[in-house]
């Protein structure tokens, strides 16, 4: 959706760049020839949002205009528009890359972590919430018209619907690809700050992590702010909602930095040499 998708690209760039954390440490684009071009972690990301990610938006505002823009527009809307959409489905996700890694420079790890949730929870609450708290509805109707009669039966026939044989037809691609890239540089991440292979994550550990993090907790959060809002008004409900999230979610108790450590490579490299260093000690008699 165009609404959504300046929120998921620049989580897909972020991610990206925190999946090659390790090899991203050392890289300086000011003193490499080729500056960035000659990062293939930066390349490859740039060509899965120029050639994946961004062509999925535009089949989409094409082929269900009603959709694509959230029932907010048809196909009388301006070319620019459209070129614009077309322009942020890539320099986003370059702009998460870029401050994902200037956080990694910096040795801000965990704030590192949680730029590409960041994207995410953008994305998710414009799909739960929208704008005028109905982005669900928006989201569970195939058109306009279905959106103006909604009921919660639409759901049922959104599933079934073109839209959603449409994505999950994208998704086919577009996750796996994504998913193997991520895996193949944490795994490199971990040879790189060489962790035993019996210490890494696997690859059915790491993606099940992810998939946790982000569609649990990242998403179970939007819910959480969009029922807020609605039961105490939208500033209000904000409010409670960013207690809540400083307390239990983002704070150092809360269960994001309960998946960072499993996810970062320094945090598992760090465990992983206080557990050798504990098996050489001598145990008491």
């Amino acid at each position: 959706m165009v609404q959504v998708d300046v929120f998921w690209s620049y989580g897909i760039g972020a991610g990206f760049a925190f999946a090659a954390k390790k090899q991203l440490q050392k890289f300086e684009p000011e003193k490499t020839e080729g500056g960035w071009f000659a990062n293939p972690y930066f390349t490859k990301n740039l060509m899965y949002l120029a050639t994946l990610f961004g062509p999925s938006g535009l089949y989409l505002v094409w082929q269900h205009t009603n959709w694509e823009t959230m029932q907010a527009g048809d196909k009388t809307m301006p070319g620019w528009l459209v070129a614009l959409f077309a322009i942020t489905n890539v320099t986003q996700g370059v702009l998460g890359f870029w401050a994902t890694y200037k956080l990694i420079k910096a040795r801000r790890d965990y704030l590192a972590f949680l730029q590409s949730l960041l994207g995410y929870f953008g994305m998710f609450i414009i799909l739960v919430h929208g704008w005028d708290g109905r982005g669900y509805q928006r989201f569970f109707s195939e058109d306009r018209a279905t959106f103006e009669s909604w009921t919660p039966a639409h759901i049922t026939t959104w599933l079934t619907s073109s839209v959603a044989i449409t994505l999950g037809a994208m998704g086919l691609v577009l996750i796996p690809v994504l998913t193997s890239m991520m895996l193949s540089w944490a795994s490199e991440g971990y040879r790189v700050a060489g962790i035993p292979r019996s210490e890494q994550s696997s690859s059915v550990e790491y993606t099940s992590l992810m998939l946790t993090v982000i569609f649990g907790a990242v998403l179970g959060s939007a819910i959480v702010a969009s029922l807020l809002m609605h039961q105490l008004g939208t500033l209000v409900g904000l409010a409670v909602f960013a207690a809540v999230a400083a307390l239990g979610i983002v704070g150092p108790k809360g269960i994001l930095p309960w998946f960072f450590r499993r996810l970062d490579v320094d945090a598992r490299a760090a465990r992983s040499s206080a557990a050798h260093d504990s098996a050489r000690l001598p145990h008491a008699a």
